[in-house]
């Protein structure tokens, strides 16, 4: 660039000095990364507007196992040689291999006690629309099953016949106590 300084120079010379100037209107130049005001009070109007629309639902559940000493030295030596990341992730691919094994019977026990497979969501207005009809509905799900957080105790109890969960079922505390005797 002729008769100037470059650009690159520029922000070095005012990263350096002892006294840069402190805003646009000081120097005429503004830096390409500077937020202006009007951008810092956007950002704050924006996030004082945000709402949750729904919890995000966990992707997994926590479980706890018990261990021999010695199977958990071993798992301990396959993660330490590099074999595994973690613990967990050795879990995780031991589960993962037993299911694939069994996939067969698995796939056929689901068929035969007609399970809904996977994340399945009940909301108060899918509840709302069952009590409309006059029925009940039976819960039986392998994963998890979800009732909304909207779904009062009264309304879970006249529209839910039985639950029968394989894995996670969330509801309120409330929903919950209300459906103990048809959760199998």
């Amino acid at each position: 660039m002729s008769g100037g300084v470059e650009p690159l120079t520029l922000c070095w010379v005012m990263q350096r000095s002892s006294n840069p100037p402190r805003s646009t209107l000081e120097t005429g130049v503004a830096h390409p990364h500077t937020i202006q005001m009007d951008g810092k009070r956007m950002v704050q109007n924006m996030a004082s507007n945000v709402q949750e629309l729904r919890p995000k639902a966990p992707e997994t559940e926590k479980i706890t196992i018990n261990l021999g000493y010695v199977d958990l030295g071993l798992v301990d030596l396959m993660v330490q040689e590099g074999f595994y990341s973690n613990r967990t992730d050795f879990i995780r691919t031991a589960i993962r291999n037993q299911l694939e094994r069994h996939a067969e019977v698995v796939k056929q026990s689901t068929a035969r006690k007609s399970l809904d497979l996977g994340l399945r969501d009940y909301s108060r207005q899918d509840l709302e629309a069952v009590q409309r009809a006059g029925e009940m509905i039976q819960i039986n799900v392998l994963g998890l099953a979800s009732i909304s957080q909207d779904v009062t105790p009264e309304l879970a109890r006249a529209t839910i016949a039985s639950v029968s969960v394989l894995g996670a079922l969330h509801a309120t505390a409330a929903v919950k106590a209300a459906l103990a005797d048809r959760i199998r």
